[in-house]
């Protein structure tokens, strides 16, 4: 770094100063990782449409994942809590509950996929350990999204 005491150094070679220096939230230096190249990487890019070069940050990929959690949370206590047990307790919204499940389902399902997309375009480490859990979650809703139906139509 240049100091006074050292007069041959010129401003473009100082070394950046540590406020300079991007840093983690744990205050160690941020790295920026690499997009992985291998073919199981490049499979789920694809499968989700993610545009080559494109990236996003780990914040952004948390933001979405927080979002989708909470989209996914007001579905289940809408649909385990409010709409069987206390809207009819309060002699309103009876037979409503598979259409809200099946719009709320929806929702939560983008999200959730939305959230994914994120966390791969940030090439976040725990991108594979997120898709699997949005997976699985995603099958749940496929699955209550199905019943909705069948209830709505019968």
């Amino acid at each position: 770094m240049s100091t006074a005491f050292e007069p041959n150094v010129s401003p473009d070679d100082a070394e950046p100063s540590a406020a300079a220096i991007p840093r983690s939230s744990a205050g160690a230096p941020a790295t920026v990782p690499s997009i992985s190249d291998r073919p199981a990487d490049r499979f789920m890019r694809r499968l989700l449409w993610l545009p080559e070069g494109t990236t996003s940050t780990a914040a952004e990929a948390r933001s979405a994942f927080q979002k989708s959690l909470l989209v996914t949370t007001c579905r289940c206590l809408l649909m385990y809590i409010v709409l069987p047990f206390v809207l009819p307790a309060v002699g309103i919204a009876r037979g409503v509950g598979p259409a809200i499940g099946l719009a709320i389902g929806l929702v939560a399902i983008v999200s959730i996929v939305y959230s994914i997309r994120r966390f791969w375009r940030a090439n976040h480490s725990k991108r594979w350990h997120y898709t699997v859990f949005g997976t699985v979650i995603i099958g749940f809703l496929i699955y209550l999204s199905v019943k909705d139906i069948v209830t709505l139509l019968t």
